[in-house]
């Protein structure tokens, strides 16, 4: 079995994987993953016991026990490149033997929810909502750097889309897959399913205007009508399509649910949605 070399999983002194800082005793298998530092204290405030705090840059992580599960709450800043190194860490941290630097003989699946906010972009998607992404579409590129990317891909759902709205030769080239279907249904029974699209930015990416005019201004009225088959894009947000891409292609069960904290249509936001990120994690707490 081939040895991973030290140039391409960086493990610190103390053991720990390298931007994460956490170690492999210290990871749950059921994992809540947010963007912000905050929201993994918040989710934290509802364990009965806590194994482990750790802190390091914008990744903040805390492995304790919820009703007799253990889970890691865990934050992966904002954007599909954090994403990109979360998620290896923290397969690697799962089946990765950190001591002789092989790949296990025996896999471990990981079960990883997203809780994130979001921007709807139809009707039935009105802020307070809560909408599971069954589907997403990444312009990040992140996943067309790995082999096997067409295996886990919507191929013709790529192209249609691409054809649709006129994809820019400029941009990345989109992905779209699947989340894990058992955990959708798992989490999301009882919540909007939709087409979530993860963008490369906040601001020009998803379509916003402050100071510098956009090279595509078109792009999101395309994408708000887009249909292929029954689906339809429902939001925007950063992270779902890197997450469940890069699952896909590890073996492991992957989703994003997100609250929609601003209708894109309607051009209204709500900025105070603690109550509602609040209810979302203690369901999602309650059913992974």
């Amino acid at each position: 079995m081939s040895i991973i070399p030290e140039s391409e999983l960086i493990i610190n002194s103390d053991g720990s994987v390298f931007h994460l800082h956490i170690k492999p005793e210290q990871l749950a298998d059921k994992i809540i993953m947010m963007g912000d530092p905050d929201r993994v204290t918040l989710t934290a405030s509802f364990f009965d016991s806590i194994e482990c705090e750790v802190q390091s840059r914008e990744f903040r992580t805390i492995t304790g026990t919820y009703k007799g599960k253990r889970i890691t709450a865990l934050s992966h800043g904002i954007g599909p490149d954090n994403i990109d190194i979360v998620i290896t860490e923290l397969d690697a941290l799962a089946n990765v033997d950190f001591k002789t630097r092989e790949v296990k003989k025996d896999f471990k699946q990981l079960i990883m929810v997203r809780v994130g906010t979001s921007g709807g972009l139809q009707p039935h998607c009105p802020i307070g909502s809560y909408v599971v992404s069954e589907k997403s579409i990444g312009f990040d590129g992140v996943l067309n750097y790995y082999e096997g990317r067409n295996s886990v891909a919507e191929l013709d759902f790529e192209e249609a889309f691409k054809k649709y709205v006129n994809w820019s030769p400029l941009h990345c080239a989109p992905y779209v897959v699947k989340a894990d279907e058992g955990l959708v249904q798992q989490i999301g029974h009882d919540m909007i399913k939709g087409v979530t699209i993860s963008a490369i930015g906040f601001y020009g990416p998803q379509g916003r205007t402050v100071r510098i005019p956009l090279a595509n201004p078109d792009l999101n009225s395309r994408i708000e009508s887009f249909k292929f088959g029954s689906d339809v894009i429902t939001n925007y947000e950063m992270e779902s399509a890197p997450l469940a891409g890069l699952g896909r292609l590890m073996g492991h069960k992957a989703m994003t649910v997100c609250t929609i904290i601003a209708n894109r249509l309607a051009g209204e936001s709500n900025s105070n949605y603690k109550g509602s990120i609040e209810d979302l994690i203690k369901t999602v707490l309650d059913r992974i």
